[in-house]
């Protein structure tokens, strides 16, 4: 059941692994996706709930920042979450995102304070969460989930939704929805509502990549995936991206005829001639992301 619905929820089942990948450190910086004469600050410092960074070159972090309520989500910092998504979307600086929350939760859950009161009438006819999951329909670039601590409810369906998961082995994950009356919402009503597990079975599992022991070296191996991915070709990154995820919608055959489709088309692509060019001559390809 946990591998199915890790197949419907998080359609890029990679293991890379971090030890292995280069690493080039700089300093962080906030990120901004307006015009190099606007302070980077203006645009971080317009949240309330996230704070966006870019701590490596391509790589921009979103750190959900709701500490008193252990980054529970609310619809106002899911706004802001697909506001600052939709930014670095667009971004052409921007090659792979990292979401993470702190260290005791990557996000306990939905705001209950919120839910409570709902009505029937008024959750169905105002679409209630249906933008939480906004991210896995539009988002192009790769996601990369660093979970730490609590991912309970919709906490655990956000960081199921990213394409790489990376967790510390004593993360807390689950859907106990149904010990309020309810079940999940946003796509988690296959992962056994009633039952959590932690990092380190999630690994075992196939619902991470892989378990880190310390919330530091978690988030050093997310920023050097993400570096490493942030340093191939957007277009080919993209790309297979968009055929991992097609996948899941087709039957084999059809899947496999689709991404041969889609690698003949990357040959009509200038990174394509570049990397080739690149191997032959025994040199690092300068990507022209064309």
């Amino acid at each position: 059941m946990l591998n199915s619905f890790t197949r419907s929820m998080r359609p890029i089942a990679s293991r890379l692994q971090p030890t292995t990948l280069p690493r080039v450190m700089s300093a962080a910086r906030l990120y901004s996706t307006t015009a190099p004469s606007t302070p980077a600050a203006a645009t971080a410092n317009s949240y309330e709930y996230i704070i966006v960074t870019e701590p490596r070159p391509g790589v921009a972090q979103v750190t959900l920042n709701r500490p008193k309520a252990l980054n529970a989500l609310c619809t106002p910092l899911i706004s802001e979450l697909n506001t600052a998504l939709t930014q670095l979307n667009a971004s052409p600086t921007t090659h792979a995102i990292i979401l993470t929350g702190s260290s005791k939760a990557f996000a306990a859950g939905a705001d209950i304070k919120e839910m409570a009161p709902l009505t029937f009438s008024l959750a169905y006819t105002t679409s209630f969460i249906e933008s939480w999951s906004h991210l896995t329909t539009s988002l192009k670039k790769p996601l990369i989930a660093a979970v730490s601590g609590h991912a309970l409810g919709g906490g655990c369906e956000l960081a199921l939704m990213s394409d790489i998961l990376y967790c510390t082995s004593t993360a807390n994950f689950g859907q106990p929805e149904i010990k309020l009356g309810t079940i999940p919402g946003a796509g988690g009503v296959s992962a056994s509502p009633a039952q959590s597990f932690s990092g380190e079975e999630a690994e075992k599992w196939g619902v991470a990549a892989r378990s880190f022991p310390t919330y530091e070296a978690l988030m050093e191996g997310a920023l050097k995936t993400a570096e490493v991915i942030a340093g191939y070709s957007r277009v080919a990154v993209q790309a297979a991206k968009e055929v991992v995820n097609k996948s899941q919608d087709l039957g084999l055959r059809d899947g496999v005829e689709y991404e041969r489709r889609v690698f003949h088309s990357l040959f009509g692509s200038r990174d394509q001639k570049i990397g080739m060019a690149a191997f032959a001559e025994k040199k690092k390809a300068e990507w022209s992301h064309e």
